[in-house]
């Protein structure tokens, strides 16, 4: 007959083959989908940020709505590494019976599974280099609430609070969150104190607390602030300008819009009549979403549109209009794991290739790739200037990771005197003074021409746009040398664009270094840890971190300085190595590429294996020829 595993307390002579941590370990949280856990998990990552610790979130959830296996990260970490660490974990709550022996094989050895005991453990399957905390949370709250949905919610706030006493997170801290998150909801806040406290009080009275892992306050976290970027997004948009947004729901790209419409009712009211000076149009499909948004931004707003790799694809058509037409927009890309449905709640970088070349013909667009929720924020308000000064649709390359999880991330920070550029736009005045306007008339010979807008003036049709072939009075013309002229044009204005973006973040070594690496977005996340661990190997590398495409002359000249680039990315195909070998005329065997693409954030661990690998593989290849 099998044996089952009791709720025992931790003896303190008991041999823990696990190191003593403070202040550096990850947890993992195994819950069940819907069951309102992520709100819980959440709040005790936001206790240990109180207290001063850096710590880094990961939501793994399914694409489902309720039923299968979540996961919740958190890493907490001292050295401010806030990648995800990847490996097992030294602490896991095991709060799903369908994943339960996973979970178990998901501890590190010596390491800790707290459990819910109100059903026994079955021992045949189990490990014994672990120590398991068992504790009867299903019978706990079947005794103290009436409600089943009570019942199910407060088991997550009850392991928090058990979390709190073996971990040494200061109670206060967990108190005022609540306070916080139920501020208006008063009835709220005394049932989930009460809920902390079961669990408080439980885990001191049944186990030796706290563990040997545990936390300890600290003044770490230097004005940053815990949000995600979908968040940062749509904060962005609000300061940028925008009023009119053309969407159409898809994960993970909705709570952009979202952040967006709650913000604008805070901030976009007419306060003297109380009336919106916002348009949010949900749309039957992404097709007719960016159409509204093309629509509203060549009428003169500032609009966006917010999207994920299938709407990508059903939208390129109209984004081959945006760029040939040249009227503004934006569109933010919150990346997920393709193709077609693919893995529609897991991170990567997968569409570089199909946003910066979208639609047929020659085609190239502006991108911005975001590493934070600041930047997400940054980049999203400069993207409407950049939008309207270069007449081109801009898109925004966040993703999963990014825009989803909670980020420690630098303060948002606005300039009230900051005044919109618009850039070449004529007004009825600038019109009447010019005898020969023409809308594809390249005067400053930077490919950007003037542009004007619908009704500026009584009898000038300055404001035609045109999708076909035209000439540069924006006349229909299928003359050869006509399109070569505005293809040209729109070339020249590529390579103005490329000096009006962000700049590379270049980071130089102390000790010369013949090794380059490259990388973009949130692959930045496992930098610096990655660069520490290089150095242990006694690898000197310089990085160049990519913000922007097109590139301009600081990407190239990081290639020709160095012997060997890796280029790091989260795709499968190296897409990003792609366009920088095809637009700076590189040979791609010179650029080495490490690639994952398993939907889970990038670990420094990974990075470092691959570089390691790769020089490996060089070295024997030297060696043979």
């Amino acid at each position: 007959m099998a044996k089952s595993v009791e709720s025992n307390k931790i003896k303190s002579n008991q041999k823990l083959e696990i190191p003593p941590a403070i202040n550096d370990f990850v947890i993992r949280f195994a819950n069940t989908n819907g069951t309102g856990s992520a709100s819980a998990n959440n709040m005790f990552a936001k206790a240990i940020v109180r207290m001063g610790i850096p710590v880094s979130a990961k939501n793994i959830f399914p694409s489902n709505i309720q039923g299968l296996p979540t996961w919740f990260e958190v890493r907490v970490s001292e050295k401010n590494y806030l990648a995800r660490r990847g490996g097992k974990s030294e602490i896991v709550v095991g709060m799903n019976a369908q994943s339960l022996f996973d979970d178990i094989d998901s501890v590190m050895p010596g390491g800790f599974f707290l459990y819910d005991s109100s059903k026994q453990l079955i021992t045949d399957q189990l490990r014994d280099d672990i120590h398991y905390l068992g504790m009867p949370i299903s019978a706990i709250c079947q005794k103290e609430y009436q409600d089943p949905r009570q019942r199910q919610l407060f088991k997550n706030v009850i392991y928090v609070g058990a979390l709190a006493a073996l971990l040494n997170i200061e109670f206060d801290a967990l108190k005022s969150l609540v306070g916080d998150q139920f501020k208006g909801k008063e009835k709220f806040i005394t049932p989930n104190i009460y809920a902390l406290e079961i669990g408080y009080q439980y885990a001191n009275q049944h186990f030796i607390c706290p563990l040997p892992i545990k936390v300890e306050r600290r003044d770490l976290i230097n004005d940053r602030i815990l949000v995600n970027g979908n968040t940062g997004s749509g904060l962005g948009a609000v300061y940028g300008g925008a009023t009119v947004v053309g969407w159409y729901p898809i994960t993970p790209s909705t709570s952009v819009v979202e952040k967006f419409a709650s913000y604008c009712e805070r901030l976009r009211i007419d306060p003297a009549s109380g009336k919106k000076n916002y348009a949010l149009i949900q749309a039957e499909d992404e097709l007719a979403a960016i159409g509204i948004t093309i629509g509203a931004s060549w009428n003169g707003a500032r609009a966006f549109t917010a999207t994920s790799g299938p709407g990508i694809s059903l939208m390129t058509e109209f984004l081959g209009l945006a760029y040939f037409a040249e009227i503004p927009m934006v569109l933010i890309n919150v990346q997920r794991a393709g193709p077609s449905t693919g893995m529609p709640t897991r991170t990567q970088q997968s569409d570089i290739l199909s946003c910066a070349y979208a639609s047929h013909g020659d085609t190239k667009h502006i991108l911005l790739f975001p590493e934070s929720p600041t930047e997400c924020f940054e980049f999203s308000a400069l993207s409407f200037d950049l939008t309207e000064q270069l007449q081109t649709p801009v898109i925004i390359m966040s993703d999963l990771d990014l825009g989803m999880n909670d980020h420690l991330t630098p303060e948002f920070i606005w300039d009230d005197e900051k005044k919109y550029n618009q850039g070449k736009l004529l007004s009825a005045e600038q019109l009447s003074e010019i005898k020969h306007y023409g809308r594809y008339l390249d005067i400053d010979g930077d490919g950007i021409c003037y542009r004007t807008l619908p009704g500026t003036h009584p009898d000038k049709g300055a404001f035609f746009t045109r999708g076909t072939s035209r000439n540069r009075q924006a006349n229909y013309s299928e003359k050869s040398d006509d399109y070569v002229d505005n293809m040209l044009r729109l070339t020249r204005k590529f390579e103005t664009a490329s000096q009006m973006l962000p700049q590379a973040e270049i980071c130089q070594s102390k000790i010369p270094a013949d090794m380059g690496l490259i990388y973009f977005g949130t692959t930045a996340h496992a930098i610096s840890e990655t660069m520490d661990q290089l150095k242990e190997h006694s690898l000197s590398v310089d990085t160049l971190r990519i913000k922007a495409f097109p590139f301009n002359h600081q990407l190239t000249k990081f290639i020709k300085e160095h012997n060997r680039i890796f280029i790091i990315e989260q795709n499968r195909d190296a897409q990003m190595r792609t366009v920088i070998s095809t637009e700076l005329q590189i040979d791609p065997a010179q650029l080495y590429s490490i690639t994952n693409y398993d939907g889970l954030p990038i670990t420094s661990k990974f990075i470092v294996q691959g570089i390691l690998n790769k020089l490996s593989s060089k070295v024997v290849t030297e060696q043979v020829s």
